[in-house]
């Protein structure tokens, strides 16, 4: 079940690289943070234990929960999976973090503008209720889209941000020219997330090609993406309830920066989107890369806290 080849990027290499063990050291788990993940679902894998808070399907509308593709139970399993099933080497950033898993994509992975809106308008609705603090996109719709689709996203993620809810998205992984990340990426007031280990022998074989991450700046010259994380092989819950799996892209690198955020909202409980915000621009590690490809930098714990 764990014959992962040496080059995957394990739970806790990832987590070595971003210091978590300093959260941990002081007892911040992600506790009392509820982090919706908008994906193609989520299965009861028993890293997750307890911690699913609830489930919507806005694809086939069933009431169990279920992820016919496993892309989002591996996005869950980064943000908030114990490591149950392995002795913890694969349990995610903020393991005492509750889920609320709302499938907006379908078997494919493919989606539509009004599932995601109508997710996101939900969840602003109950937020109170589910304790949400953070929603993490890693699904994006490109820059071609038509105009009124990307208008209908962009201000239901920026509605959502107002409504005091973190809201982390995928850069995308149409890199490297500038400008190519997707939306709602785009967006001035959310947190975009991009890849930085995107390039070298790991990628082979991904369907992806060198320096995939998507770079910033905008249209309207902001800075994108804000902060970069890995996101190549990285090894995380898969939809079969038992198992895991490895998967590569800037969807895998957003929930890293997520489950540091739901950390950060441990320690700091009322701090709003934009205390969060300011804090992660003030504390980034740079990288010492272009800024349209790593914006402000990445994340070290011990700074951010």
């Amino acid at each position: 079940m764990h014959m992962i080849k040496q080059k995957k990027k394990t739970m806790d290499r990832v987590k070595r690289i971003l210091n978590v063990s300093y959260a941990y050291q002081r007892g911040y788990y992600g506790e009392g943070v509820g982090v919706a993940v908008m994906d193609t679902g989520i299965c009861q894998h028993p890293d997750f234990q307890y911690r699913i808070a609830g489930f919507r399907d806005y694809v086939g509308r069933r009431r169990e929960k279920y992820d016919d593709n496993g892309h989002g139970t591996h996005v869950a399993g980064i943000i908030g999976g114990s490591g149950y099933m392995s002795g913890g080497r694969y349990s995610g950033i903020a393991p005492a973090c509750h889920l609320y898993g709302c499938k907006v994509l379908d078997q494919k992975g493919n989606g539509n503008t009004r599932n995601v809106v109508e997710g996101i308008q939900w969840l602003m609705a109950h937020r109170e209720e589910l304790r949400l603090r953070i929603i993490n996109i890693s699904v994006g719709m490109v820059l071609g889209a038509r105009s009124e689709e990307k208008g209908q996203l962009l201000r239901a993620v920026e509605e959502a941000w107002d409504q005091d809810i973190v809201v982390v998205a995928a850069a995308g992984n149409n890199g490297p020219r500038e400008g190519s990340v997707t939306i709602p990426g785009i967006s001035r007031k959310i947190i975009t997330v991009g890849c930085y280990d995107d390039h070298g022998e790991e990628i082979r074989g991904q369907g992806l090609k060198p320096e995939y991450s998507g770079r910033g700046p905008t249209e309207c010259c902001i800075t994108k993406p804000e902060l970069v994380a890995c996101g190549t092989n990285i090894v995380s819950c898969a939809e079969n309830k038992t198992g895991y799996g490895s998967k590569s892209g800037t969807s895998m690198a957003a929930p890293v920066i997520s489950g540091a955020i739901a950390l950060l909202l441990s320690k700091y409980p009322h701090f709003c989107p934009r205390d969060v915000k300011l804090r992660l621009y003030e504390r980034a590690v740079d990288l010492g890369l272009p800024t349209a490809k790593q914006g402000w930098g990445t994340v070290d714990m011990a700074k951010l806290l």
